[in-house]
């Protein structure tokens, strides 16, 4: 009974780490009443000055502060939008063929605070 009770607080504790860190993983790109790319859970969606059109450059600590938006391969995706593959063999979506990524200071959908920084970060609009 013991085991079961550390096996459900367990997946308890799965579960509520990966809605805190924003599992994104299977995300359409949607156009916000703004005006800006979102993912399907309203986050602001952003570009990279550095990525090469169909190649992201950002990994390691760059992809944890600005998580890459990642899908299943198959996944519906708006016109403009296609899939890049990261090294580690995931699926990136790019729109414009830009990879795209979210903020993790972004705590909430609608917020833009990404935006500009460090002179490479931008809001894709469609």
């Amino acid at each position: 009974m013991i085991r079961f009770a550390a096996l459900t607080t367990c997946f308890a504790l799965t579960a509520a780490t990966s809605a805190i860190a924003g599992d994104h993983s299977a995300a359409a790109v949607q156009t916000s009443d703004a005006g800006y790319l979102t993912d399907a859970h309203g986050m602001t969606l952003y570009s990279f000055d550095k990525d090469a059109d169909g190649q992201s450059n950002c990994y390691g600590g760059c992809a944890q502060k600005w998580p890459p938006l990642v899908v299943e391969a198959g996944t519906d995706l708006p016109e403009g939008a296609s899939l890049v593959s990261r090294t580690d063999g995931s699926q990136q979506v790019a729109f414009d063929g830009k990879p795209l990524y979210l903020w993790v200071n972004d705590t909430a959908p609608g917020q833009t605070s990404g935006d500009g920084v460090g002179g490479a970060w931008h809001i894709v609009k469609p």
